[in-house]
């Protein structure tokens, strides 16, 4: 017990902060090295003595404070060396009793303190000592070059300690700054992704489950009087529940592991638009489609997107319309595809249920910087027309 007490003695002395310890060693080497050049008593008019040894100590105890308030104590040493030398006590020279003040200075961001602080004290000393007699000579050839590379170097440290120190911090501050614009865009592309198979779930679902209600209502009608009929439609039944079996299968997959899913089938484009409108023929629509200008080759991006808004018109048509005939234009301009699907239907009411179909069509046009726009036709009917741009294609 009292030695594992004593082991967790020493470990406290051992995490002091490592720059209390550091500026403990350097005050004391300030104080040994004042005292060292007093007890030389190289000069002065007065002889070393109990006031010039306490100055020692109190220019190495200043030192532990230069973290707290460097130009504070910058200035108080400064005024302590001057208050010195006019009490006639031996010289200890300049540089050295004030190179930690003058480094603490500079790495503190107060370079302007330091190098008026420097310079004054150097002319004050020149001044003085030339006017008690001192070697002009020896003064500015020897002395004066030695203290003021010292006291030049000592600022020029802690200028360049603090200019690295914000360096550092700033390129800190840059790599936090990337590491959040990384994580913005990871979570703005999770966030495109879910809305996209958000988008294409519900334009396939809402389609197939549309054509499925059909043509169970068309079985069902034709059950006695038409079992080939019957047979017909619930084959449309059976294919479109294996079309939304599948397309469940793979997004659920998506969601649960990308890695392991199964591939997505690719959107056919308007090369499936026959196949589109054969679909909803079989529930009972007239169906003509329009083609105007060369539709192969557009862009992927285009293609899927105008396939998937006649395909979202005609299950808006198929649920809601009540429609007997729909008229399907795609016409491709010079550095445009427009897309419009008409019905005769009883149009959009009040009380007709809004969904996430006509929302998902503008966003999958705005992805594209297209338009999409919807409304009652004048005549009856409802109408949807987009226009997307072929970037550049023509």
């Amino acid at each position: 017990m009292r030695v594992a007490g004593v082991r967790r003695g020493a470990g406290r002395l051992v995490r002091l902060p490592r720059a209390a310890v550091l500026d403990l060693l350097i005050g004391v080497a300030v104080a040994a090295v004042v005292a060292a050049a007093i007890t030389a008593n190289l000069g002065g008019d007065r002889g070393r003595d109990v006031p010039a040894y306490l100055f020692a100590v109190g220019l190495g105890a200043l030192v532990l404070l230069r973290r707290r308030a460097p130009t504070t104590v910058l200035v108080v040493s400064a005024a302590g060396l001057v208050a010195y030398y006019v009490a006639g006590y031996p010289p200890v020279g300049l540089a050295l009793p004030l190179a930690a003040a003058l480094y603490s200075a500079a790495e503190a961001g107060q370079l302007r303190w330091a190098v008026l602080v420097g310079l004054g004290l150097l002319v004050v000393s020149t001044a003085f000592r030339t006017a008690d007699g001192a070697s002009v000579a020896y003064l500015i050839g020897f002395e004066l070059a030695s203290s003021v590379a010292i006291m030049a170097a000592a600022v020029a440290l802690g200028d360049g300690v603090r200019s690295r120190r914000l360096r550092r911090r700033e390129q800190r501050w840059r790599l936090r700054q990337l590491e959040r614009d990384h994580a913005r865009e990871a979570a703005r592309r999770v966030e495109e992704e879910r809305l996209r198979i958000a988008r294409d779930l519900h334009d396939v679902i809402a389609h197939h489950i549309s054509v499925i209600s059909l043509h169970a209502g068309v079985a069902d009608e034709a059950l006695d009087d038409d079992p080939a009929a019957a047979r017909a439609a619930l084959g449309h039944v059976r294919s479109a529940t294996t079309q939304v079996a599948r397309e469940l299968r793979t997004t659920l997959g998506l969601l649960r592991d990308p890695a392991v899913a199964e591939p997505r089938q690719p959107v056919a484009g308007l090369a499936g638009l026959d196949a589109l409108a054969a679909g909803a023929r079989a529930t009972g629509l007239r169906i003509a489609v329009h083609r105007q200008g060369e539709l192969t080759g557009l862009p992927a991006a285009v293609d899927s997107t105008a396939h998937r808004l006649i395909q979202e018109a005609l299950t808006n048509t198929l649920r809601h319309a009540g429609a007997r005939t729909v008229e399907i234009d795609v016409v491709r301009g010079p550095g445009t595809l427009a897309v419009a699907v008409r019905d005769d239907g009883r149009g959009q009411c009040e009380d007709t249920p809004r969904g996430y179909g006509l929302g998902g069509m503008r966003e999958r046009t705005a992805l594209l910087g297209g338009t999409v726009t919807a409304g009652n036709r004048p005549g009856g009917g409802f109408e949807v027309r987009a226009e997307l741009p072929l970037g550049g294609t023509t």
